[in-house]
């Protein structure tokens, strides 16, 4: 699911559940799905695991968004797994 997706069916507090994880807003998140920016490797990481965790609690409404769809350079993760919370 890519996060375009995600923020249009998810409800206005897990969009700011997401978007308070990473100390970001919602509307910067949109802007990062609409492709007008993008995100670092350390926030889409970031953005990753609290979709996840968002996702896990709405019964197969939401799907996780990858971590590679949101940077400019997918290439960097290659090998890389991010050390659990």
């Amino acid at each position: 699911m890519d996060l375009k997706h995600f923020l249009q069916l998810a409800s206005k507090r897990e969009r700011a559940a997401v978007a308070s994880a990473c100390n970001d807003s919602v509307p910067y998140l949109y802007q990062i799905a609409g492709k007008h920016r993008r995100a670092s490797p350390h926030l889409a990481t970031q953005i990753e695991r609290k979709t996840r965790m968002v996702a896990t609690k709405t019964n197969g409404r939401l799907e996780m968004v990858p971590r590679e769809s949101l940077v400019r350079h997918p290439e960097i993760f290659t090998g890389f797994e991010p050390e659990d919370e």
